[in-house]
């Protein structure tokens, strides 16, 4: 089996996906992070992808994201220091899953198969905030890597001369 190249709406999925499968988030939400939905009928913990930007190598293209995991605190604070640290787990469950590919959607030991991977040191960031309700999680960015090979003979063009 070839690899296929992904597209962002393969990359996206596979972020809901993760969150939506994962046994402690409650909501995954996408978008801008002035999309972040932290009204009184939201169900916590949630995760947030916030989109970056895409940045191309010679056989791939890394997909960059912010991801906001957070969950709800206590009026008078009294659990924060217990949902940084529930919170702080599951960002590191997000990060091992892509570092390590084994929960992705590989049937068989296929080393052909697509699968998602990130590299590198992380940098989680601590935040609360307080709209309608007072939240703290932690913030990330992670880059998800996959293939791409960029290849020429599928674009959408006749076969014109471009260059002057």
């Amino acid at each position: 089996m070839a690899i296929y190249n992904k597209t962002y709406n393969n990359v996206v999925d596979t972020l809901k996906n993760l969150g939506k499968e994962h046994q402690q988030i409650a909501t995954t939400t996408t978008g801008s992070i002035f999309d972040i939905d932290l009204e009184k009928n939201t169900k916590y913990p949630l995760m947030h992808i916030n989109p970056v930007n895409v940045t191309t190598a010679r056989v791939g293209l890394t997909y960059n994201f912010q991801i906001f995991v957070m969950d709800m605190v206590k009026d008078d604070d009294s659990n924060e220091q217990e949902v940084y640290s529930e919170v702080l787990g599951m960002c590191v469950d997000i990060i091992s899953i892509f570092r390590n590919s084994k929960w992705q959607s590989q049937v068989s030991l296929d080393l052909d198969a697509p699968v998602y991977f990130t590299e590198g040191e992380f940098t989680l960031e601590p935040f609360t905030e307080r709209f309608d309700q007072a939240v703290s999680g932690w913030v990330f960015q992670i880059g998800i890597n996959v293939h791409n090979s960029f290849q020429s003979c599928d674009i959408p063009m006749d076969d014109t001369l471009i260059g002057q």
